[in-house]
């Protein structure tokens, strides 16, 4: 794998291999016009500053009164009425913030790239972006970084948030620090995320999603019921296109071998392959009613990225080239 030499004179270049927080730091200047609003039409409002479609109230118990005309019955607190004999409501409290829950997989198919960057840092620098864009919205930032084991962030507020996130980031997106034998499936990241998360969140999902299987869409559905989710899909041009007719050695850890894409019918296989994965993420977020973006290796993340988020919320999957 390829190295970078580094010196403590001069400040860490972009390789596309390893994460920087310098980059990812300067990434706040073009996160100000990044929207993070949900991208599906509002069904009702909660308190604070954003309109949403959460079944979540957005709301924190402050306490039980009793019952007054005209107060919501959905709001009847049973175990206080039935204690005291009288009828009594729950007193919320307004939450002024949101939490925005960024899920990265770092598993071994993310350290991958013919061109451009690594997907983990792709991921990365995504990441990052959503969080300089949520302090920017007054939110709240909580990660779940997935490599083989589970790094938890609890969400916290301000450039505190953001700097968590990063550092975090730095860490787990190192090649160094890749579980490259990892065997779970993005399942136990998703289940783990279905666990921390909460309700009334606004929850991005970055992956190839590669690694999904028949209980992946049971627990996106229940993240959807009570979040907002969008899914981001990062994906390597050669997964669009196969090389040119050619032999090609390849390497996987300490596996070796030889791609050859000089026949018709390899290439065309090789279409049908990537075609049929990439079908099957839109179809899992068709059916979980989430939204699904598409980044490549090779392009400009801040620009992509805020084309993707500021189009029309219907389409069901959107390559931001």
């Amino acid at each position: 794998m390829q190295t970078v030499a580094r010196t403590s004179a001069k400040p860490a270049v972009p390789d596309g291999i390893h994460p920087h927080s310098d980059e990812l730091i300067r990434l706040r200047l073009l996160a100000r016009d990044l929207l993070l609003r949900p991208r599906q039409p509002a069904r009702s409002v909660v308190a604070g500053g954003h309109h949403s479609r959460f079944r979540g109230r957005g709301m924190d118990y402050l306490e039980s009164r009793g019952y007054q005309a005209g107060d919501d019955i959905r709001n009847m607190d049973w175990r206080v009425t039935a204690r005291s004999g009288r009828a009594h409501v729950k007193v919320y409290q307004e939450e002024r913030e949101r939490p925005v829950v960024l899920m990265v997989d770092l598993g071994p198919g993310m350290f991958f790239a013919t061109r451009g960057a690594f997907k983990s840092i792709i991921a990365a620098r995504a990441a990052a972006l959503i969080a300089w864009a949520a302090v920017h919205s007054g939110d709240r930032i909580g990660a779940l970084l997935y490599h083989g084991k589970h790094r938890e962030l609890r969400p916290a507020g301000g450039q505190r948030g953001a700097l968590q996130l990063i550092r975090a980031l730095v860490e787990a997106a190192d090649p160094a620090n890749a579980a490259l034998s990892a065997r779970d499936t993005l399942n136990a990241a998703l289940l783990r995320l279905r666990r921390v998360v909460r309700p009334g969140s606004q929850v991005f999902i970055f992956s190839d999603f590669y690694n999904t299987d028949a209980g992946s869409k049971q627990h996106l559905q229940f993240l959807r019921r009570h979040n907002d989710v969008i899914a981001c899909q990062i994906l390597d041009r050669l997964e669009l296109q196969p090389p040119p007719p050619g032999r090609y050695a390849v390497r996987y850890g300490e596996r070796q071998g030889i791609l050859d894409t000089r026949s018709e019918s390899r290439r065309r296989a090789w279409l049908e392959h990537f075609a049929a994965r990439r079908e099957a993420a839109e179809t899992l977020m068709q059916q979980c009613a989430i939204p699904l973006i598409r980044l490549t290796t090779d392009e400009d993340v801040p620009s992509a990225l805020r084309s993707a988020l500021s189009r029309p919320a219907h389409t069901p999957a959107e390559h931001a080239a």
